[in-house]
């Protein structure tokens, strides 16, 4: 090579090559031992052999002695040591008698790649470089290479001990120790500083660039010194012991890089925490977390800054201070993100658990998925509590950290097993999505009970709530001691208006009716169009799609299948030129889901990009159809209410057909839920709304607009069984209050409580919990007796009953748990295992039965109790689904719409899970905790046994799992270590996205799987802490 010294490449080689290496190296020990010192007398060196120039590598999992398997077995290379050291002795007792003769002697080395030349100098040198171990003496020392070596260079910055093992490194510091201490009881203190300056240069030298300048180096020996050297140990005895503990240390088979970035996250999390635990106004790298979390949200959501109020919401005081919190903002403002960052401070830095409580299956299954990436970068757990999923009391990590995302019925379950087992405290952080569902019914009443026994048991755990329609925000905090942050930011402009016949409206709050006329609509139509499109939805469409994309809200779920043909009816043909082959793919796919069937509706449709979104579509259907949307395949959707509050799907127009939902009049925090989807960050400059308005609901409209967000009131009074009664019941089997006076007190921190003199003006407080007291233990779910409100200092404690601990611990409506212990109790009588029909009948939900219109032309009307036959009838419903597992057919069999077919599955997986957590409270059902717990898993699935892995993960759903399957991907473990750029290409459809999602979820499946096993191991394992020491047995 030109220019300076030579370059160096590491390359890994094959084992063949190595062990020729060997056996070349070995013969050169043997047979080439190093040169005799002579004193000069003017003739030259005697020519030495040339080694050979290996190829190397200096990787990490290499053998920390080059080429050699063991130093131990060599004994030529021993004895070369010992000859070398008797040399170097007779050196020097020479150099005291001839100071002034100049001597050049080469030495080779026992075995490597590198020629160490000697010249003038008479200082005892160790020198080692990789896999060189040699002595010399030298005034200048020269790294000399051979022809051979490779063409990588080592820049001038690296540093030659970085790549070495740890056991050479450990070498080197006990020999220079060694060769100090020898030097100080010589009483030559100016020499053994020079040797450790020696040794010094000679390893700078070895690390650095070829290129650099060698220092000379003129020192001189005392003659003292020669006489103490035989008092050190033997070089021989003292490298072989050495070496030998060495060979027995394991190297951590880990690259330099890896362990630099662990290093660096490492320290960062440890600054973070305690940022976080001072409560410093100064929040570290990012919000108090690592820096890499900022980078990892750039890779995987495209987010390089924070919004202004993000930031301010971020550092607010009362957080720093960890106090509740709730915080409202419109749709799209970013809402989510901040709460994820506040997740992220508790999993790293003060490494407590989290629970994230959000109100639908499809949305819980979404977060999963967007957060298991993260969890496997930064190390924690992700764990998905939905439908029949979830492990109740959960696991308790000892390494690792979990966030559980959980539906608000699956977190009230959750929440009540850790009370159980006193692990409440774990939990440093709740945060709850769509606050204002506090408001809504049964579920509302549920979310409540997580939260004031949050609040009551666990002073530690800090409270997050977000929505983006809240209006009585005191009743809120007070419920909840929290503080309050509201911004009216949204990323993009939201324009609002109302058409009324041909005028368009603005929405406008100065105005005096609070709308402002903005255009008049002049569309051509022919009369029979006229007739068909009065309200001019086909012309609001057409202004923005194909370009675009459009949301139609309809009022019923027949009423968007209509819509939707309507508008491909009179739709220009030009429409099925615009990305024809994708809409292709798209029906290719949606028949595959139907298992050859495909809806007469969508097949008409999807040509023109326009397919509708209900509840009657599966959720394969769903899903595929939304992924189509977000990519732009399709333009426009007409939908149900339900979208508003599911997954987000934003739109450039958003118009609504009617102000109604189903029937009833369209309420402010619906309305606003809906028109939120208007506008898309990043993508488009402003959003629209328009509401189309009959002119009889004109003034309606016009209240609707101006009027205030509907008020948050509690559910638990009003949902009697599923509210007060199962709150009362579970604070007894929880033991979180025992008399009705400690139940009061808990009932005062409820929003209940705080709310009461609104909700029930004619009984108090105390009286409502007496009486919901008394119907529990009318109902034999407690024992205990009721005593009048004067005596209440002196009563008893109340008892929860086998059968109320069964109720509260499967969340089993109070309603049917008498019905449920009953039915269950006959099966005992004559249960039918011949198939599972009569298991499929014992786990039909009961509030399934109300909505069931059966068939009696399939099955003639009997003389008996409409709901057992209406229980069966649906039990039929799902032995059918179990056997075909294909919902089309099944759907038609019944003459049922395959999205009710689909729900009652889903109903029923979730309901089988309630019944065996409901069996195994009580010891007479031990029966069905082996058999229903076979069941809920085919309900929850309701696929062939093969496939039921793969839709573990989330998001992966019947027709993915079986592409999967398809291509080689069969189980969990495949899927995890899957790349994703292979699945892009053996996966029709599948976007590199979509890919890393399901790669980034099935390792955190596969790691939870892992950690739970190893768990329970060191469960196993642990030393009993209740056994005397005399009982113990020490092991040798």
């Amino acid at each position: 090579m030109e220019g300076g010294g030579p370059a160096v490449r590491r390359r890994s080689r094959s084992a063949s090559a190595r062990e020729r290496s060997r056996d070349r190296a070995r013969s050169r020990g043997a047979c080439s031992p190093p040169a005799r010192k002579r004193p000069s007398s003017g003739a030259g060196e005697e020519p030495q052999p040339a080694p050979a120039s290996p190829e190397y590598n200096n990787d990490s999992e290499e053998d920390m002695f080059g080429d050699y398997d063991s130093f131990s077995g060599n004994d030529s290379l021993l004895a070369q040591f010992d000859n070398m050291e008797q040399e170097c002795i007779q050196s020097i007792d020479l150099t005291s008698c001839t100071k002034n003769m100049e001597e050049k002697a080469t030495v080779e080395p026992a075995f490597g790649y590198l020629q160490l030349q000697n010249a003038k100098s008479k200082e005892l040198i160790f020198s080692a470089a990789g896999n060189i171990i040699g002595f010399k003496t030298e005034e200048e020392s020269h790294l000399k290479t051979t022809s051979e070596q490779d063409n990588r260079t080592l820049e001038p910055g690296d540093c030659f001990l970085d790549d070495l093992p740890s056991s050479q490194l450990l070498y080197f510091e006990e020999m220079n120790k060694t060769l100090v201490d020898s030097r100080k009881s010589s009483g030559t203190k100016e020499s053994a500083n020079d040797m450790n300056s020696c040794l010094d240069k000679m390893l700078n030298q070895s690390s650095c660039h070829h290129n650099a300048e060698h220092t000379k180096i003129n020192n001189e020996l005392s003659p003292s010194t020669t006489s103490n050297i035989s008092k050190r140990k033997s070089l021989k005895d003292h490298l072989k012991n050495t070496m030998t503990g060495n060979a027995k240390a394991q190297t951590p088979q880990v690259s330099r890089t890896k362990q630099l970035k662990e290093a660096v996250l490492s320290e960062e999390i440890c600054v973070a925490k305690k940022t976080i635990e001072t409560s410093s106004v100064d929040i570290g790298p990012f919000y108090g977390l690592p820096s890499k979390v900022r980078d990892l949200l750039v890779q995987f959501r495209g987010i390089e800054k924070l919004y202004e109020w993000q930031h301010t919401c971020l550092t607010l005081e009362s957080l720093q201070q960890r106090k509740n919190l709730i915080y409202s903002l419109p749709t799209s403002g970013g809402k989510t993100l901040v709460a994820e960052i506040l997740i992220l401070q508790e999993l790293l830095c003060r490494q407590k658990d989290v629970l994230m409580v959000l109100p639908y299956v499809a949305i819980v299954q979404e977060k999963v998925w967007a957060l298991s990436s993260f969890g496997i970068e930064l190390g924690f757990l992700v764990e998905e509590y939905a439908g029949s999923k979830g492990r109740f009391p959960p696991i308790k990590r000892r390494m690792k950290k979990s966030l559980y995302i959980a539906t608000i019925e699956k977190g009230h379950s959750l929440v009540n097993s850790l009370i159980e087992t006193g692990r409440v405290g774990d939990l440093g952080l709740v945060v709850v999505d769509e606050l204002h569902m506090l408001g809504e019914g049964s579920r509302g009443a549920t979310l409540e009970m997580i939260l004031a026994k949050i609040l009551y048991t666990s002073k530690t755990t800090q409270i997050i709530g977000m929505s983006a329609t809240l209006n009585n925000v005191g009743d809120l905090q007070q419920f909840l001691q929290a503080e309050y942050y509201a911004n009216n930011f949204r990323p993009v402009e939201l324009k609002e208006y109302v058409k009324i016949q041909d005028s368009v409206y603005e929405v406008d709050n100065k105005a005096e009716n609070g709308l402002t006329f903005s255009r008049l609509l002049n569309f051509k139509y022919s009369s029979n169009l006229q007739k068909m499109d009065p309200d001019h939805l086909i012309a609001l469409v057409t202004e923005v799609i194909p370009n675009y994309s459009c949301l139609v809200f309809c009022s019923t779920k027949k009423n968007c299948e209509n819509v939707a043909e309507m508008i491909c009816k009179y739709l220009n043909k030009e429409y099925r030129n615009h990305r024809e082959k994708e809409k292709q793919d798209l029906i290719k796919d949606l028949k595959n889901i139907g298992k050859g069937s495909l809806c007469p509706v969508l097949k008409r449709t999807i040509p023109f990009g326009i397919a509708y979104h209900h509840s009657g579509l599966t959720s394969d259907e769903r899903k595929r159809i939304e992924e189509a949307y977000s990519a732009g395949v399709l333009c426009l959707l007409t939908c149900t209410s339900t979208l508003a509050a599911g997954v987000n799907l934003p739109a450039r127009r958003v118009i609504l057909r009617a102000p109604y939902v189903a029937t009833k009049f369209l309420k402010k925090n619906q309305y606003k839920q809906m028109i939120g989807r208007a506008g898309r960050a990043g993508i488009d400059n402003a959003g629209e709304s328009i509401l189309i308005v009959q002119e009889k609901d004109k003034h309606l409209v016009q209240d609707l607009v101006n009027s205030p967000l509907e008020n948050c009131y509690s559910n638990l009074f009003l949902e009697f069984t599923k509210g007060i009664q199962s709150l009362l019941l579970s604070l007894v089997g929880l033991k979180i209050a025992r008399n009705p006076e400690e139940i009061y007190h808990f009932m005062c921190g409820t929003l209940f409580g705080v709310q009461q003199q609104f909700l029930s003006k004619e009984k108090s407080l105390s009286d409502i919990t007496r009486e919901a007291l008394g119907c529990l233990i009318e109902k034999g779910l407690l024992k205990g007796k009721m005593t009048c409100e004067k005596e209440q200092k002196s009563q008893s404690n109340l008892e929860i009953t086998q059968l109320g601990q069964a109720t509260y611990k499967g969340s089993i409506d109070l309603a049917y748990c008498d019905a449920l212990y009953r039915d269950l109790k006959k099966g005992l009588e004559g249960l039918v295992l011949e198939s599972c029909l009569h298991l499929l009948y014992l786990t039909t939900p009961y509030d399934m039965t109300d909505h069931c219109r059966p068939d009696w032309m399939i099955y003639f009307r009997q003389d008996v109790d409409n709901g057992v036959v209406n229980r069966l009838y649906l039990s039929f419903v799902l032995y059918a689904l179990l056997k075909e597992t294909n919902i089309w057919n099944v759907s038609e069999k019944f003459n049922m719409s395959r999205g009710y077919v689909q729900n009652l599955l889903n109903s029923a997986a979730s309901f089988a899970s309630c019944v065996l957590h409901f069996s195994e409270e009580l010891e007479e059902f031990w029966v069905y905790k082996a058999l229903l717990t076979e069941l809920t898993k085919r309900l929850t699935y309701c696929v062939k046994a093969e496939l039921i892995p793969l839709m573990e993960v989330a998001g992966v759903l019947e027709s993915r799992a079986k592409q999967l399957y398809d291509s080689g991907y069969k189980t969990l473990a495949h899927l995890a270590n899957a790349d994703p750029e292979t699945l892009v290409k053996m996966i029709e459809h599948l976007s590199r996205r979509q890919a890393r999602q399901i790669v980034s979820s099935a390792k955190m499946l596969l790691r939870e799987k892992a950690e739970a096993l190893q768990e329970e191991v060191e469960e196993l394992l642990k030393v009993p802490t209740d056994t005397s020491e005399g009982l113990l047995t020490t092991l040798p």
